[in-house]
Formats: C-alpha cells, sequence, structure tokens
C-alpha cells in the first residue's frame, strides 16, 4: 500500500509539473508527401521535436494536405485557425493569404539558385516574416525549393515556341499570368485527370519542379524534354499556429524552433541533390533531354512575360520587390 501511494504521488506530482507534461499530439501539414522534400521536411521537423523533447512533445504528420481539403492553397488560413498546429508550406501555396509571398513567383526575378539562397539569408525574409506573423502564424525556417519548370512533349527553344501549348499549371494566379503572357493556354487539374488528358493528346506539357518531376515519373507520359528555364522561383516555409507558439515556453519556442533551423538544413541538402548534375544524367537514362537555360537564353522569356512581372510586382509591394530585385544582382 505504501508502494502505491509514493507512485500515486509521483504521478500527481508529474502532472502538475509542466516539464514533465506530455502534450496531446500536434497536427503538422504538409502538402506533399515524405518523398518530396517538402514533405521530407516535415517528416524531419516532427522527429526532431520528439526525440529532443524526450518524447513529451508528440506531432503527428499530416501529408498530402489533407489538414486543409487537399488544397495547398488553403492550408495557411487551417494553421492560422489552428485546425493545423505547424506546417511546412510552400510560399507559392500560402501567398493567396500572405500576398508579399507572391515575390518568390515573380517572373524570373532569379537567375539561379544562389540568388535564391542570398535572398533567404538576406534582410528582406525578415520584411516577409513580419507579414506571416501579422497574418497569424509564426514563422521559423526557410528552405530554398527550386524552381518550376517545363516539361513537354517536344523541344522548347524561344518563347513562340510556348504559344498555344496546352500545360497543366498549379492554379496560382501570378503562374497562370506568365504562361498567357508567353502565349499558352494554361489548365490546372489534379493528377488523375492530367494523366488522362495527357493520355488522350490533350496536354502538351506542364510546369513542375525537378524533383517532383523525377518522383513522379513524368517523363513516361512522353515528357521527355525538360526545360530548366528558371520561370518561378519557390521556398518552403516552417512556421507555427501564433495561439499555439504563445502558449510554450521560452525553452520549448527554441526546441521547436532549432528543430525546424536543423530539419529545413537537411531538406536544402536533399532538394540541392536531387536537382544536381547526377540526377539531370539519371533522367537522361530514361530518355530525358534536358536544356538548362543560360542568362542570355531566360532574357527572351522574361521579356515576353514583363507584363505578368509588373502586374504581382504591385501586388506583392514595389519597396519589397526592389529590395530583392538589389539583393539578387548583388555580386556573389
Amino acid at each position: 500500500m505504501a508502494l502505491l501511494a509514493v507512485l500515486a504521488l509521483g504521478q500527481g506530482a508529474a502532472a502538475q509539473d509542466p516539464s514533465h507534461a506530455v502534450e496531446s499530439a500536434w497536427k503538422l501539414s504538409t502538402a506533399l508527401g515524405p518523398a518530396y522534400p517538402q514533405g521530407k521536411a516535415g517528416e524531419l521537423w516532427a522527429a526532431l521535436i520528439d526525440e529532443r523533447s524526450g518524447g513529451r512533445l508528440k506531432v503527428k504528420l499530416y501529408p498530402g494536405a489533407t489538414l486543409a481539403q487537399r488544397d495547398p492553397t488553403r492550408e495557411f488560413a487551417a494553421l492560422r485557425e489552428g485546425a493545423i498546429d505547424l506546417a511546412v508550406g510552400s510560399a507559392a501555396s500560402w501567398a493567396p493569404q500572405v500576398r508579399e509571398l507572391n515575390l518568390f513567383a515573380l517572373p524570373w526575378l532569379f537567375p539561379d539558385a544562389d540568388a535564391l539562397d542570398a535572398l533567404l539569408r538576406s534582410e528582406v525574409v525578415g520584411r516577409l516574416e513580419e507579414r506571416v506573423r501579422a497574418a497569424g502564424a509564426e514563422p521559423l525556417a526557410w528552405v530554398p525549393d527550386g524552381f518550376r519548370e517545363l516539361a513537354t512533349r517536344r523541344a522548347i527553344h524561344a518563347p513562340g515556341d510556348v504559344a498555344g501549348l496546352r500545360l497543366r499549371v498549379s492554379p496560382l494566379p501570378p503562374l497562370l499570368d506568365t504562361l498567357l503572357a508567353l502565349g499558352a493556354a494554361p489548365a490546372s487539374m489534379d493528377a488523375a485527370n492530367a494523366l488522362a488528358a495527357g493520355a488522350h493528346g490533350a496536354l502538351d506539357g506542364e510546369t513542375i519542379g525537378v524533383a517532383a518531376y523525377a518522383t513522379s515519373r513524368l517523363y513516361a507520359s512522353g515528357y521527355t524534354h525538360l526545360l530548366l528555364w528558371g520561370a518561378h522561383a519557390d521556398a518552403l516555409l516552417f512556421a507555427v499556429n501564433r495561439v499555439r507558439w504563445n502558449t510554450l515556453s521560452e525553452a520549448d519556442r527554441e526546441l521547436v524552433r532549432q528543430a525546424a533551423r536543423d530539419a529545413a538544413g537537411q531538406a536544402a541538402v536533399l532538394t540541392r541533390r536531387l536537382t544536381d548534375t547526377a540526377s539531370l544524367a539519371e533522367l537522361g537514362r530514361h530518355g530525358v533531354t534536358a536544356t538548362r537555360l543560360t542568362s542570355a537564353g531566360k532574357q527572351p522569356f522574361r521579356a515576353a512575360a514583363r507584363t505578368a512581372y509588373e502586374r504581382w510586382s504591385a501586388v506583392v509591394g514595389e519597396d519589397l520587390v526592389r529590395a530583392a530585385e538589389a539583393v539578387v544582382a548583388a555580386p556573389r
């Protein structure tokens, strides 16, 4: 009886001591699964929080934007409202809720991956974080997520080659406006409908990241020409619901923040690896012809899409765009 009393006393003390309390599982959302850098980033973040808290802070991963009606553009709203506790989201997908995040999708703003890295290390990110915070989430870490490239059935060399092509694209206005400016016929549809449309010759290609292109084996659908044109960059943002964040102790905030930064570092390495020379060579063994546009080769596309750039610069904010342009133009 004495032993039972001691155990009961110990359990009661643990329940009253926040440092020993076990949280109910936090819900962490990603739009993609762990086969993709975004999903892997979420998986790593959840694992690091669990490990470093000794199992006290539990996190459950929900890939596929299942907590946001499977719609990545609804994910930030669900995070803000508390249906999601944590998320690793695409800046492009969250931009409908935080307009300044459209910065990453400005056509041909970033000349290369190094320029994107430079922006994510600059004071411009601090200004973006202010807007994310004001919109209801606490930003913790960023990861460059490469570029949306162009996969087609035939080779593309100049803007005129894009005119009239039926291209699948994410339903994000800056991307749609860019393709319209180039004379293409953009269409938004889910993967199943895109596969059926491609099989019936109703699609000529789609805009897609290299990692997603390889993972989904899109070349098997006949899109064997991959133009690395660098039209639209993207970045992944690790964020926490503001109400959830405000309940955390300073020690737990630092734990969650550092776990996000460490997961971001690992995800960045994965993103680079999936788009490096060796990965492109592997695609070549599957019959893919990958062509990387030079700076001079991008210029005609950039000029043709200037109206889209100017329109979305106004949405983002001219001061913010000018600051970003200065960062990416600076010598490195």
